[in-house]
């Protein structure tokens, strides 16, 4: 069980889901690159602990940002998705990856920053709509 929340704080708020890079990253890697499972995730290049992994996917799972579900191949394995309120997230993202993109040095595809950046709402809006779009084949 979750404690209560330090404060109401919106902001505050925020930090207590995504207070650690790991929950942020494995929104992007389920957002962005098409990652959906677990062995995915430790492969992803970012050197998740398996610890850190599992109790991050459970987090986020309780929070209701994604979701579990049975691999139809592989009954014991878990496929992840981002539910609607994972998909809200979309153009924080967005806007994140062009911050760092602006600031930093990224190697994020320059094609997928170039149309981020020309339109940043419909950029997110796609995002949003190919999660969907894929939740229904």
């Amino acid at each position: 069980m979750r404690q209560a929340p330090r404060s109401l704080c919106p902001i505050s708020l925020a930090l207590e889901l995504f207070g650690d890079s790991w929950s942020l990253l494995i929104v992007r890697d389920l957002m962005f690159k098409g990652i959906d499972s677990y062995a995915g995730f430790l492969e992803a290049g970012e050197g998740i602990a398996t610890n850190i992994l599992a109790d991050r996917l459970k987090r986020l799972a309780d929070d209701g940002l994604i979701e579990a579900l049975p691999d139809e191949t592989d009954k014991r394995r878990r496929r992840y998705r981002l539910t609607d309120k994972g998909l809200d997230l979309a153009p924080v993202m967005t806007a994140l990856v062009l911050w760092s993109a602006k600031h930093t040095g990224t190697d994020a595809p320059a094609e997928q920053v170039c149309a981020m950046a020309a339109d940043p709402d419909g950029f997110a809006r796609g995002v949003v709509a190919r999660h969907r779009a894929a939740r229904s084949a």
